[in-house]
């Protein structure tokens, strides 16, 4: 979807971020109106919260609400930057990993307090995704549901291969129906198969599944469906066990030895690398969630579908996530950042998210206008909110910087040049260090 940028929206701006400290474009008060700034990375709920925000203002008119977008690989670098020198938006989008530094350092409103009235009506399990020593501190605006597996119609089709029945299990080979379908789907330049007499891993032209160093799609739900858990209840980081590396020496060996799934050269750098591929019609598994859904849906130009996300020894076990809007605790404009976060956490300022199919609101009477958008165009969004047992989103105050410190040893571990053992507990060891 294409934000549309005009003259239309009076009183809502949009400022592409040029640099780690963007200022207002409009002078408070020089006409009567203050100006709320937004920060977020999402370029299509942008686009709705132009529309929700024309009318947020026209309600409102001593409130103009302006939009800074940073692309999400610059996001929480540049983020934390400006909350420390005090030149943050007034609101900013935040997740589970980033969040707790900024709440623990008294750096958020306090919206559980503030806009108690209205905590009914939010997703419950985002509500207390946020909520750190018994305060709620953002207002939940998307929920991203459950994983799933988008998949090529017309690959699947032709390995005979089921979408809906894919499990790994690397303890019974027997019940393993992940890797001999990746198998069947993965062809090289000459259309051999992988796993087949002759087939050339270097001239991969299609692959099987989006193995990867991916923590919302694919590790964290693979080591919860293995049974293993990204955190101890501490919070400290507890993956170098049995079921770690069940979970990433499968997916290590689905890119390294099977070879059906791509490089940890070309994933372990670009995280859109596999997203692109299913959508140029060269991969036929690509398992992600919401947060892909309208990607695929305007830029695939083949047939697709939804299926259940794939079986692991413990079920599917999914991570759930959601993003809030917090309030800058700093800024001097506390009562207008409360309105405008009112009208986020308010059906009515959710619908356009919804209603437009670029996220999942996390307003709940503003979800089915979402359900409605894929309907009208023929997508079965029922995996995505389907029940089943859920892992946990990363917490804790540091999580954020911990686990970007571990990125570099996992990088080693995707590309298959250390063991999976001594991988993980080089992560492990380098994540602890750094929540310390």
């Amino acid at each position: 979807m294409r934000r549309r940028l005009g003259a239309a929206l009076a009183l809502v701006g949009v400022l592409l971020l040029a640099a780690c400290s963007p200022a207002s474009r409009f002078d408070d008060d020089a006409d009567g109106v203050t100006t709320v700034t937004l920060r977020l990375w999402d370029t299509q709920v942008a686009a709705a919260y132009e529309r929700s925000f024309a009318a947020f203002s026209r309600a409102n008119p001593d409130i103009r609400v302006e939009l800074v977008q940073v692309p999400f690989s610059d996001y929480f670098t540049s983020l934390p930057l400006d909350v420390a020198s005090g030149t943050a938006t007034d609101i900013y989008w935040v997740n589970s990993s980033n969040f707790g530094a900024f709440a623990d350092a008294g750096k958020l409103i306090d919206v559980g307090a503030a806009l108690a009235d209205q905590r009914a009506g939010w997703v419950d399990a985002a509500a207390e995704q946020y909520t750190r020593g018994g305060t709620l501190w953002g207002v939940p605006v998307v929920t991203d549901g459950r994983i799933a597996v988008f998949y090529n119609k017309d690959l699947v089709r032709a390995a005979g291969v089921d979408p809906a029945a894919l499990r790994w299990d690397p303890t019974d080979p027997a019940r393993d129906t992940l890797l001999p379908a990746a198998r069947r789907l993965t062809r090289d330049a000459a259309g051999r198969s992988a796993g087949t007499p002759g087939f050339d891993p270097g001239t991969v032209r299609q692959y099987g599944f989006n193995a990867a160093r991916d923590l919302q799609a694919i590790y964290l739900d693979f080591l919860g469906s293995a049974g293993g858990r990204l955190q101890a209840p501490d919070e400290t980081f507890d993956v170098a066990t049995p079921a770690g590396e069940q979970a990433f020496g499968y997916l290590v060996d689905m890119i390294n030895t099977e070879r059906v799934a791509p490089s940890a050269a070309d994933t372990n750098q670009n995280p859109d690398f596999s997203r692109d591929q299913f959508l140029q019609g060269r991969m036929a598994l690509f398992q992600s969630g919401t947060y892909n859904l309208a990607n695929i849906a305007e830029g695939a130009t083949f047939e697709w579908g939804v299926a259940p996300m794939v079986e692991g020894p413990r079920g599917r076990v999914s991570v759930v996530s959601s993003i809030v809007a917090a309030g800058n605790a700093e800024s001097p404009k506390r009562p207008e950042i409360l309105r405008v976060l009112r009208w986020l956490g308010s059906p009515e300022g959710a619908a356009p998210v919804g209603d437009s199919g670029a996220g999942l609101p996390a307003v709940t009477a503003a979800q089915r206008g979402w359900f409605d958008h894929w309907a009208r165009r023929g997508i079965d969004t029922r995996e995505f909110v389907a029940d089943g047992p859920t892992t946990p989103a990363p917490s804790g105050p540091k999580v954020g910087a911990a686990t970007t410190a571990m990125e570099p040893a996992l990088d080693e571990l995707f590309a298959g040049r250390v063991p999976v053992g001594p991988g993980l507990r080089a992560a492990q060891d380098v994540g602890n260090a750094a929540l310390r």
